[in-house]
């Protein structure tokens, strides 16, 4: 494994891939696959790659996976409207 990944790198250097684009490469590589792996659940792919599932989702973003919008969940619903409290001690 470690001379595939020597191998690899010589090949980003040799392209004149900055290491930034590099690191872009690799991530966007491994979430798509971990997502592949996973059937789309972001929080189990999150956990496969040892990661926040919001640092996922703002990865996802970035990279524009899905349809970049962030799903959140169902507004509670208000019953009765609560009284305030009185500052009576």
């Amino acid at each position: 494994m470690k001379d595939r990944f020597d191998g690899l790198v010589d090949q980003l250097l040799t392209a004149n891939i900055f290491l930034e684009e590099a690191i872009e490469i690799l991530e966007k590589n491994m979430i798509e696959k971990a997502l592949e792996r996973q059937g789309g659940n972001r929080s189990a792919a999150s956990k496969q790659l040892g990661i926040h599932r919001n640092t996922m989702q703002r990865k996802m973003v970035e990279y524009g996976f899905g349809n970049g919008r962030v799903r959140r969940k169902p507004v509670a619903r208000t019953g009765s409207a609560r009284k305030p409290k009185t500052g009576a001690a």
